[in-house]
């Protein structure tokens, strides 16, 4: 990194803090009322946008990214209307920052309180998907947090587009532009500067492939809310209903291969495989979703291959998947145990004591009986937009909406006590 970079991101990073510190003592109308603003103003420059974005695509053609890739960093007039439309819902939710969690007066009279309030200023480390640079502004804003973006140099250019209308905006509103800070260089050191900065930033949120979040897992001194990849599994039970598994398994893998919470491992007990073999093996042909399984997989459907290492520990992010046949529940819980990353995993089946064994057993930020995986998703639970999906425990777990963003503050008031 040159001298001039390394400054200017610690440049931004102060900002960013000083700006915080006024963010954190403004209402909810008035945040409200910059999100709003910030949602409108995309919407308004789509043209411009899509225009940046085709620059980032016409690259991303010539260094030949792979299909999942490219779908990832595409944006079309949809896209910015749906990311505008989830700052909007946003805005709509209810404002963590100042919410009283519990309150008590001691003998001595001494009044206690813990009080909801921002993290502070939140360095947002991501590949790709420049609907992320929306979503993570929208949330880190309406919690109060000032937030510091440093997208992967595939999206460059839409992310710059992106930030630029979203500071013009906030120039029409009382949240200060510096609040929110694009680090504007495809240098990897500058991504690795933000690592170090604890004295200004609060916390780093990776969002990417495997590379990118064990990078700052293992390098950051600064305290990290890891979002994990989402290697993810439908398990269907012998007790399965056979026309919501196919549904529910066409929906997992098909519906959008390239996201972290579709299917990419089915489980299938050998008791439903040897009832519904013709129905698995029309659906996965209707579907053109390629098979790589065991034995027995192998062995029920035509042209599967033999599945490797990597095929049960990795995404494929494609129309790919591993099959898995099992005995019993506990093979099903077995595989994920070795192979899952704590994602999403489902299970089909009619019989609620198996249900009950495998969502009690099955360590996995989001768990599903009889629906699909893709539910794993800050808008499809009411959050409005998420800025991560938690695969860790601590402070936070699965979609990451505005009350992650925050933390406890203990405020006591009293009339001189002493101790």
């Amino acid at each position: 990194m040159t001298t001039m970079t390394k400054v200017n991101v610690k440049q931004q990073a102060q900002a960013a803090q000083k700006a915080s510190k006024e963010l954190g003592l403004l209402s909810t109308e008035t945040k409200n009322k910059a999100i709003l603003t910030i949602a409108d103003h995309l919407e308004n420059h789509t043209a411009a946008i899509l225009e940046a974005n085709e620059k980032d695509l016409s690259n991303g053609r010539e260094a030949g990214y792979d299909a999942a890739y490219m779908d990832r960093l595409a944006l079309d007039k949809d896209r910015v209307k749906d990311f505008a439309e989830g700052l909007r819902q946003v805005a709509k939710l209810e404002d963590p920052s100042g919410e009283v969690t519990d309150e008590w007066t001691l003998e001595n009279g001494l009044n206690v309180q813990t009080i909801r309030v921002p993290l502070g200023v939140i360095g947002m480390i991501y590949e790709a998907r420049p609907n992320v640079t929306a979503d993570a502004t929208g949330l880190a804003l309406k919690s109060g947090n000032a937030i510091v973006l440093k997208g992967g140099s595939s999206a460059i250019n839409s992310n710059r587009q992106i930030v630029s209308v979203m500071k013009k905006a906030l120039e029409e509103t009382e949240i200060s532009s510096d609040a929110v800070q694009f680090i504007d260089s495809t240098d990897r050191s500058a991504t690795e500067e933000l690592f170090t900065m604890k004295e200004h930033i609060d916390v780093l949120i990776p969002r990417g492939g495997g590379k990118l979040i064990s990078a700052v897992v293992n390098n950051a001194t600064v305290p990290v809310l890891e979002t994990g990849v989402g290697n993810c599994h439908i398990y269907i039970d012998k007790d399965a209903d056979a026309d919501k598994a196919m549904a529910i398994l066409v929906n997992a893998k098909t519906d959008r291969p390239a996201v972290c919470n579709a299917a990419e491992t089915v489980i299938i007990h050998e008791a439903f495989l040897k009832a519904n073999q013709n129905l698995i093996v029309d659906t996965l042909n209707e579907n053109q979703i390629s098979v790589y399984g065991d034995d027995a997989a192998v062995a029920a459907v035509p042209g599967a291959k033999k599945a490797e290492h990597d095929q049960w520990a990795n995404e494929f992010l494609s129309l790919d998947i591993a099959m898995k046949i099992v005995s019993d529940v506990d093979g099903a819980i077995a595989h994920i145990d070795e192979y899952g990353t704590k994602h999403s995993e489902a299970i089909v089946t009619e019989n609620e004591e198996t249900a009950k064994r495998f969502k009690g057993m099955v360590d996995a930020a989001a768990i599903y009986q009889n629906a699909s995986t893709r539910f794993t998703d800050g808008s499809a639970l009411g959050f409005g937009a998420e800025i991560g999906i938690s695969t860790q425990k601590l402070h936070a777990r699965g979609p990451m909406g505005l009350p992650a963003l925050t933390t406890i503050k203990y405020v006591m008031t009293g009339n001189g006590q002493i101790r």
